[in-house]
């Protein structure tokens, strides 16, 4: 059923950023080998946005390895905890999320991350089925088992401290109640990025308070976005969604910095070691990156969509990216829920100067002036849908990628 636990570490070892710690990690899993038992994994998502992104899957796709090697994946959605926030690296508290947002970002969730887990392996469950029933007396006795001065170690809570920015003492209990969840699950392993370190060395000490074996924590390296600066977020707007448009989903991955090229290939393909070194060198003798970039774009659009959805991407990037000759570096609009249609994006042009007036905007459009994906607009086409990832083009030197 397994590979010897010395064979399974070193598949798990590889491209994790940390492992605490590695000789328990190795004993659970001679534990299981010689029981033939699967471990336990655990994979918290707090549901505060609908869509998984690439920065998600790197953790996932770690866990997919573990799932090869015979092991069970646990997908806790953070139900009841998603009504908090998670204030992992914000400058101020987040909004609590409705039970009917949580719910609707709760089912895409689990639409998605069987895109990459085996659905067999995976059982997903609720953090609300156990923290919605702790009585106040519970609630107390687990405060009691930290102490404000180890919470104040986090740096975001240090950070808004010391800036005198409030931090609801609500706050205070989200990285208990994610190591409860562990209790609750009996974990072996927990994954994370490396910005919920914090909180997942609190489910050791949590398991160690109530007589558990402690879980190993893995923590994967943050992918950054399309910005090249900070790290996939959909709240910044420079993700890659699992979930978008192939075409969409394939010319994101065309934007994507030369110097992460490497990277996303190490955190978001199934590429080997060996694979990956020779990228690296046809990078060192001067290959165009773009043309690198066009295979790390097949093979990422292929992990989500196959292999024809794939190609029918690259003909779209090709016909109406390429071949029309747009820029490198596209300036970036970001669109509102309610700016559905071409018109309703007019302001936003005035705005960003692309033009003086909605009377100059139309005029382009009928002098076949104003081109959306490479196609030219007509009047005709005002009420037409914009959709996320749309480029428009102004004249010939004017234009913006619509966001959302």
């Amino acid at each position: 059923m397994f590979l010897k636990p010395e064979e399974q570490l070193e598949i798990i070892q590889k491209g994790a950023e940390t492992i605490v710690d590695t000789a328990e990690l190795l004993a659970k899993l001679e534990k299981s080998y010689k029981e033939q038992k699967p471990l336990v994994i655990k994979l918290g998502l707090d549901p505060s946005a609908p869509d998984i992104h690439l920065g998600h899957a790197v953790v996932l796709r770690k866990i997919k390895q573990m799932q090869d090697l015979g092991h069970h994946a646990i997908i806790l959605i953070g139900d009841f905890t998603g009504r908090i926030g998670d204030p992992t690296g914000k400058a101020k508290g987040r909004v609590a999320l409705s039970d009917e947002v949580v719910k609707e970002n709760a089912e895409t969730y689990c639409e998605q991350i069987f895109k990459v887990l085996d659905e067999k392996m995976t059982s997903v469950q609720f953090n609300s089925k156990w923290l919605s029933k702790l009585t106040f007396e519970e609630v107390i006795k687990l405060a009691a088992t930290t102490s404000v001065a180890r919470i104040l170690e986090r740096d975001d809570f240090q950070n808004r401290y010391q800036n005198q920015v409030p931090i609801g003492i609500h706050e205070f209990f989200y990285p208990l109640m994610q190591a409860y969840d562990s209790v609750e699950l009996n974990a072996d392993i927990e994954l994370g990025g490396t910005d919920q370190t914090f909180n997942i060395l609190m489910g050791r000490t949590l398991q160690k308070h109530f007589g558990q074996e402690k879980q190993i924590a893995i923590f994967m390296p943050l992918l950054e976005g399309l910005d090249g600066k900070e790290k996939m977020s959909k709240s910044l707007g420079n993700y890659i969604g699992v979930n978008e448009a192939p075409e969409v989903m394939f010319k994101k991955i065309m934007e994507v910095p030369d110097e992460l090229i490497i990277k996303y290939f190490e955190l978001a393909t199934d590429e080997l070691p060996k694979q990956i070194e020779a990228i690296k060198l046809r990078l060192a003798e001067g290959e165009n990156p773009r043309d690198i970039k066009v295979e790390l774009a097949e093979i990422i659009t292929t992990l989500y969509h196959g292999e024809q959805e794939m190609r029918n991407a690259k003909q779209y990037f090709e016909t109406v990216f390429r071949k029309k000759q747009l820029p490198d570096q596209v300036p970036s609009i970001q669109l509102t829920d309610t700016q559905e249609s071409i018109s309703h994006i007019i302001p936003l042009l005035i705005k960003h100067e692309l033009v003086k007036s909605k009377s100059e905007f139309i005029r382009l459009v009928k002098q076949n002036g104003v081109s959306l994906n490479g196609e030219k607009l007509t009047t005709e086409c005002l009420d037409d849908s914009i959709n996320n990832g749309d480029v428009i083009q102004i004249g010939k030197k004017r234009f913006a990628k619509l966001v959302r």
